[in-house]
């Protein structure tokens, strides 16, 4: 087997990231071996806290770098490029377009763009279900993530090869990264 494909997937909160990755590796895990790396599963736990700028409310950090345990996802990426572990290495979450290892590492680098009110209503749902009220959740995303999002992650769509539309008719964006990895895998 030769160097891994690797893909990086970034974008804005609930912009659909995680979606188009788990739809990537569905269509391609018959045919190659994938191995998807979700930036999530490495935030730090306890998580940091972070001062809002405008309210000056104190929140946990979800939307910085440095809530991420950044360190082990660089080391778990290089040990999986290194050890072959798979044909296609997919990472997928808000900052893997901000980092400059996983930027070097990326053999595609794709932007999922989605208009931020769109992200707020697909946000909205996404945290009531897990219990919280769309108040808590309007204020943390007006009060810090929309904030991150202007600082640190909308910045990095210019590192993209490929910015998809988040609300994108899937099938078509899908079918094009899926004829490109499967030319250059």
């Amino acid at each position: 087997m030769s160097k891994p494909f690797v893909i990086a997937i970034a974008g804005g909160t609930c912009s659909g990231k995680s979606t188009l990755a788990d739809r990537l590796v569905e269509a391609l895990q018959n045919n190659y071996t994938v191995k998807l790396f979700n930036m999530d599963h490495y935030f730090r736990r306890p998580g940091i806290t972070t001062i809002a700028p405008i309210t000056g409310i104190e929140y946990v950090e979800h939307n910085h770098p440095d809530a991420l345990r950044m360190d082990d996802l660089h080391a778990d990426l290089a040990a999986a490029i290194a050890e072959e572990a798979a044909q296609i290495i997919i990472v997928e979450g808000l900052f893997a377009l901000y980092s400059p290892e996983i930027r070097g590492s990326a053999d595609l680098k794709i932007f999922v763009d989605l208009d931020s009110d769109e992200r707020l209503v697909r946000r909205i749902d996404k945290f009531m279900a897990r219990g919280q009220t769309k108040q808590e959740v309007t204020d943390r995303y007006i009060d810090t993530v929309r904030f991150r999002h202007n600082e640190l992650i909308e910045p990095t769509r210019w590192h993209a090869d490929v910015v998809a539309n988040g609300v994108f008719d899937r099938s078509k964006v899908e079918a094009v990264i899926l004829s490109y990895v499967k030319a250059n895998v």
